[in-house]
C-alpha cells in the first residue's frame, strides 16, 4: 500500500458513521507498525482534533501490539541480554527510545568503572571500585523523594536523571559488572531488589540502594524477620532475568495505579501476564 492509499484510508476517519470508522480502523492495523511513520506525517497534514486522537489511538495499539510481540520473543530468545528487555519496557512510555544510543550510554559507565578496575583484586575491591564510580563520581542514588514514579522504572530515565527505583539502580550496576566478568547477579528480595556476588568460593550481597553496602547472608536473614516473612533459598540466590523484568512490570503497575493511569495499568498488566506463562 502506498501513500495514496493510505492518504485515503485516513482521509475516511473524520466519517460520523462508526461502522465505517471501525472498518478503516480494522484496515489500518491490519497492516501493522511498520504504518506508524506514515500515520505520524498524516497526524501532522489533519487539524481536526478528532481524527487526529483517532490517529494517535492507532498509532498506539500498534506500538502495544508490537511490544507485546517483542517482549514475549526476548523471553523466549533473548532472555540473556537484560539491557533488551529493560529497553523493551522502557519503549512503552519512549516508543523511539533507540536501543544503541542507550547501549552507549551503559558503555560508558563501563568504561569508567574498567579503568581503574584490576582483575586480581579481591572481590570486595573489585565492589568498592564500581561503588565508587557510580555513587560518588557518577552521583547515582534512589529517589527517595518520590520513589514510585514510572520514571523510576524507565532505564533510559535513571540514566538520565542518575536517580531510580532499587531495581533500576540494581540494573544498571549489575549490566556494568558482568561486562568485566565479575560475577554479580540480581535477588529478588521482598519489598527491596538487592544484588549478590556469587563465586565458587564466595557470596555476598549488595544492597544498590544504599551506595552498594556490603551484606551478608545473617544481615538478610535478619530482615527477612524484620518483616515476618520466613527466609526461602529464593531470597538468597540470583533471579533470572524474566523474573527481573517481570519486578520491574509489577513497579510500573504500582507506579500507574498511585497515579489512577487505569488504562495503563491494565496495559501493563497485559505485557506482565505475556511473560509469565510457562
Amino acid at each position: 500500500m502506498d501513500l495514496k492509499e493510505i492518504r485515503a484510508l485516513v482521509s475516511l476517519l473524520d466519517d460520523e458513521d462508526l461502522e465505517v470508522i471501525q472498518h478503516i480502523e480494522q484496515k489500518i492495523l491490519s497492516l501493522g507498525d511498520v504504518i506508524i511513520p506514515f500515520l505520524e506525517t498524516e497526524w501532522d497534514n489533519h487539524l481536526d482534533q478528532h481524527v487526529q486522537r483517532r490517529i494517535e489511538d492507532l498509532i498506539h495499539h500498534l506500538q502495544f501490539t508490537a511490544l507485546h510481540e517483542k517482549l514475549v520473543y526476548w523471553k523466549e530468545n533473548e532472555e540473556k541480554d537484560l539491557l533488551k528487555g529493560l529497553w523493551l519496557v522502557a519503549t512503552y512510555q519512549y516508543p523511539d527510545l533507540d536501543f544503541k544510543k542507550l547501549k552507549k550510554e551503559i558503555d560508558k559507565i563501563y568504561y569508567e568503572v574498567w579503568l581503574n578496575h584490576r582483575t586480581y583484586a579481591s572481590p570486595y575491591d573489585q565492589i568498592k571500585n564500581i561503588n565508587h564510580i557510580l555513587y560518588s563520581k557518577l552521583d547515582f542514588s534512589s529517589n527517595i523523594n518520590s520513589p514510585h514514579t514510572p520514571e523510576d522504572s524507565m532505564i533510559n530515565r535513571v540514566l538520565e536523571r542518575r536517580r531510580g527505583n532499587a531495581i533500576g539502580i540494581c540494573s544498571i550496576y549489575m549490566l556494568v559488572a558482568q561486562q568485566l566478568h565479575i560475577p554479580i547477579y540480581g535477588v529478588n528480595l521482598p519489598n527491596i531488589f538487592i544484588l549478590t556476588y556469587k563465586s565458587e568460593e564466595v557470596q555476598f550481597y549488595i544492597n544498590g540502594s544504599a551506595s552498594g553496602k556490603v551484606l551478608s547472608k545473617a544481615e538478610i536473614t535478619s530482615y527477612l524477620h524484620g518483616i515476618k516473612i520466613v527466609p526461602q533459598s529464593q531470597f538468597y540466590e540470583p533471579c533470572s532475568n524474566v523474573e527481573m523484568i517481570r519486578r520491574v512490570l509489577r513497579n510500573l503497575i504500582l507506579s500507574f495505579d498511585r497515579m489512577n493511569a487505569t488504562e495503563k495499568v491494565d496495559e501493563v498488566k497485559i505485557l506482565l501476564a505475556a511473560i509469565s506463562q510457562i
